[in-house]
């Protein structure tokens, strides 16, 4: 088949198919660690983006291995995609000493440098200033390197955010802050914690754009992105990204979410973001049943393996508790 072209996202038919396996993938992986919480299996916190997807992969999609990234506890998907081996991130989920690291900590805090990847840390909001840091490194040296920090609407109440945005604003640096806006700050709803309809406005205070879009629109936020990493490179300054979305899980996988109606989870999963992309590559003729087969069939392979090689693999040795320390 040849390419197909997009004048909006112009995006080939191998683009897109790339953009559905990501999909596929990062929701796998998260159902396929909730799944595994429940056996007892997993020593980590767990955190799944499940219904989120589509913010990881919009904004990931198309970055260098040089551009950074500031996750957060919900975004396995964002190392993934930056190049982590997915048997690597469940040894890491494991505990084990083949995950990033060595079994030491908790897979939420692992960061990989030489992939372009800051390690989060548990204080939400609390990565922005670094990731403004990280811009000032690359503007410092004139690089054309972009940071890439999320962060939910709850962080964006926090005084990090709102140092960051400044600095990041009158120093014009090259930092995309993303927004994944699901509604809720652990159990406290968004009409509980702020007085305005949409984040973004936020960044017309610090001389900068923001936009909220639908999250739940890989394309959209591709498109969204796409000028914002633009801008970024040139030396315009950062965007403010707001990405209106919702996680299907509760806050992690020990919370039952008792706090939200199942009428709102219902019409929320109404909007998944898997399905609409599916329905929107067969009906552009980019899909078929033969490459989604493929495709699921890799995806189940590529799972598979890593969990028998978090399985297999050995846990940390005591004694090594105490090496890889700067002091």
């Amino acid at each position: 088949m040849p390419p197909i072209k997009r004048t909006k996202f112009k995006l080939n038919t191998d683009e897109l198919l790339q953009m559905f396996y990501w999909l596929k993938l990062i929701r796998s992986f998260d159902e396929r660690l909730s799944l595994l919480v429940r056996q007892g299996k997993v020593r980590s916190g767990v955190y799944t983006g499940i219904g989120q997807e589509a913010i990881i992969v919009g904004t990931c999609f198309g970055l260098r291995k040089e551009d950074y990234i500031c996750p957060l506890h919900r975004d396995l998907g964002a190392l993934l995609m930056k190049g982590v081996e997915p048997r690597v991130m469940m040894a890491q989920m494991f505990g084990k000493a083949t995950g990033l690291s060595k079994g030491r900590d908790s897979a939420l805090h692992s960061g990989v440098p030489e992939l372009g990847i800051f390690g989060n840390t548990s204080m939400l909001g609390a990565n922005l200033p670094v990731a403004a840091g990280i811009a000032l490194t690359f503007k410092m040296e004139q690089k054309d390197n972009v940071v890439l920090a999320y962060f939910g609407e709850g962080a964006s109440n926090t005084g990090d955010f709102h140092e960051a945005m400044n600095f990041a604003g009158v120093q014009k640096l090259p930092v995309v802050f993303i927004c994944e806006n699901n509604l809720y700050a652990y159990s406290v709803p968004i009409e509980k914690a702020m007085a305005i309809e949409d984040v973004a406005v936020r960044a017309e205070g610090y001389g900068f754009d923001g936009v909220a879009i639908n999250g739940n629109d890989v394309l959209a936020v591709y498109q969204a992105m796409k000028g914002a990493r633009r801008r970024a490179r040139a030396g315009d300054g950062p965007t403010l990204i707001e990405c209106k979305t919702y996680r299907w899980h509760g806050h992690s996988e020990h919370d039952k979410a008792f706090y939200r109606t199942p009428e709102e989870l219902a019409m929320w999963k109404s909007r998944d973001p898997l399905v609409t992309f599916t329905a929107y590559l067969t009906h552009m003729s980019v899909l078929t049943p033969e490459n989604e087969q493929e495709i699921d069939a890799r995806i189940r392979n590529v799972l598979d393996d890593a969990v028998r090689f978090a399985e297999d693999s050995p846990d940390p040795a005591p004694e090594d508790a105490v090496t890889d320390l700067y002091a």
